[in-house]
């Protein structure tokens, strides 16, 4: 089995896959931690489910986070008794990356745009929820060209609580109306309806420039709660990430 580790700047996700299903995947915050400890986190998130690193032919591990992605090249030979594979400059991932500077890119943009490109064809539109939500754009001939960050939900709708002094932190559920007929829902409406409203125009300009009809998908931890209210994306695929990770561990293993 493979195990794939998407180190995000606010969660980790962690998934396990015999062949190309996924078998078991779990998600914990991110956070600063010595190897030590982060051995144990993660030993002991596949013991819950009855898995060891016996069980574990291969690790495959994508971070945004430099701290964490050196604590991670310690800590990912011993979660199994195969080959690790961390992504970065120099991993064959199949995908020419066609932009000015092509090792700025985030691994997980990289991982998104392959995972797009193989299960949904070409072109193809990621977004992904997170921290920032990302638009990243993978062309008609198969190749990465770019993309979009912007502020996430959960960062713009702090910034907005913490600038003000009467407003206060809210679930992401849609409120009654758009017209929010309290504090609560106001802000409600406006962190759901206001942030599907800038994915669907930055999406509007994406495609327009593409030039062509993109599968638009989104993944990330909070797909589930803005694209309910998006006009302009067609799927979400959950563990994209995941799979994306999955595909490049076994491109980089024929080479072996």
């Amino acid at each position: 089995m493979l195990l794939t580790i998407d180190v995000g700047n606010t969660q980790v996700a962690v998934g396990l896959f015999r062949g190309s299903e996924l078998v078991g995947h779990w998600r914990f915050s991110t956070k600063e931690q010595t190897a030590d400890e982060m051995r144990w986190e993660l030993l002991g998130v596949l013991a819950l489910d009855g898995f060891t690193p016996s069980d574990i032919g291969g690790v495959a591990v994508s971070s945004v986070v430099p701290s964490i992605t050196a604590t991670m090249r310690t800590v990912a030979p011993a979660l199994s008794h195969g080959p690790v594979l961390v992504i970065g400059p120099g991993i064959r991932t199949g995908m020419s990356i066609q932009i000015d500077n092509p090792r700025e890119v985030g691994a997980d943009r990289v991982v998104n745009s392959v995972a797009g490109r193989v299960k949904y064809g070409s072109p193809v539109i990621v977004v992904d929820f997170g921290t920032s939500t990302n638009f990243d754009v993978v062309s008609p001939d198969g190749a990465y060209i770019g993309g979009v960050i912007a502020p996430g939900l959960e960062i713009s709708t702090r910034a907005l609580i913490s600038g003000t002094a009467a407003l206060r932190r809210v679930e992401f559920v849609p409120p009654r109306s758009p017209i929010g007929r309290g504090t609560v829902e106001a802000i409600q409406s406006g962190a759901l309806y206001g942030h599907a409203g800038l994915v669907d125009g930055i999406l509007g300009r994406v495609i327009e420039e593409v030039g062509e009809s993109p599968v638009v998908v989104a993944t990330g931890g909070l797909a589930s709660s803005i694209v309910p209210y998006c006009r302009n994306v067609d799927i979400v695929d959950e563990y994209l990430t995941l799979d994306g990770l999955r595909i490049i561990f076994d491109r980089n293993q024929e080479d072996q």
